[in-house]
């Protein structure tokens, strides 16, 4: 279960001092590999004229904005900061909003085109990857945010779920596409993914988080 909690002002001690440094540490790890992912997301999606697997490419471009700004937030300084968290909190919030246009945008003009996805097994591998390994991220992210109170950091951890549902369900348009001739279920799933980054960008700016336990 999850549920909606209102991040609030820890106590700084050495604790907490050392989930910072985690933070900081996991941003940087998630940085190498949405800069591999994105490419390859983005190689394949246009490729085969995939809408979710372009929007999964994107959305890894953001993941990757959100974790610079973590990675920014707990460098130096800035890591005492209560100012830079709301700082990082909103560029968090502002970077879902980023990818809710283009997604939307990018589906009204592949429908317009007549595009159709096709079979990509590069799309399937890297997608296939991201299902496996974002989920423990998101959620190392999330726990690591609300022993924080750091909206930013759980927000950076939502993206990472989001790119595990996405990366589903782009796996799932493919396989749909291919054996039942379900054409609208990748952009379907592009257009549910542009919805979600609303709502969680707004939660974002707001401070709120959704903590697992």
């Amino acid at each position: 279960m999850a549920d909606r909690v209102v991040l609030s002002q820890p106590v700084v001690g050495d604790g907490w001092l050392r989930d910072a440094r985690r933070a900081r540490i996991l941003s940087l790890a998630t940085l190498a590999w949405l800069g591999v992912e994105s490419v390859l997301g983005l190689a394949a999606g246009l490729g085969a004229h995939s809408l979710a697997l372009i929007g999964w490419g994107v959305s890894s471009l953001v993941e990757a904005a959100a974790s610079l700004i973590v990675v920014w937030r707990f460098t130096g300084s800035r890591t005492r900061s209560a100012d830079a968290e709301v700082k990082a909190r909103r560029a968090v919030a502002v970077s879902f909003w980023v990818l809710a246009p283009y997604l939307v945008l990018h589906v009204a003009h592949d429908l317009d085109a007549g595009n159709r996805a096709e079979p990509s097994l590069l799309g399937v591998v890297v997608t296939s990857v991201s299902l496996a390994s974002m989920p423990l991220l998101g959620l190392a992210k999330r726990r690591l945010g609300a022993r924080l109170g750091s909206a930013a950091t759980s927000g950076e951890g939502t993206q990472n779920l989001l790119c595990a549902v996405l990366a589903a369900g782009v796996l799932a348009g493919l396989a749909l596409n291919e054996t039942a001739g379900w054409w609208w279920a990748d952009p379907a799933v592009a257009t549910l993914l542009a919805a979600v980054a609303v709502r969680e960008g707004r939660r974002a700016w707001r401070g709120h988080a959704c903590c697992h336990h």
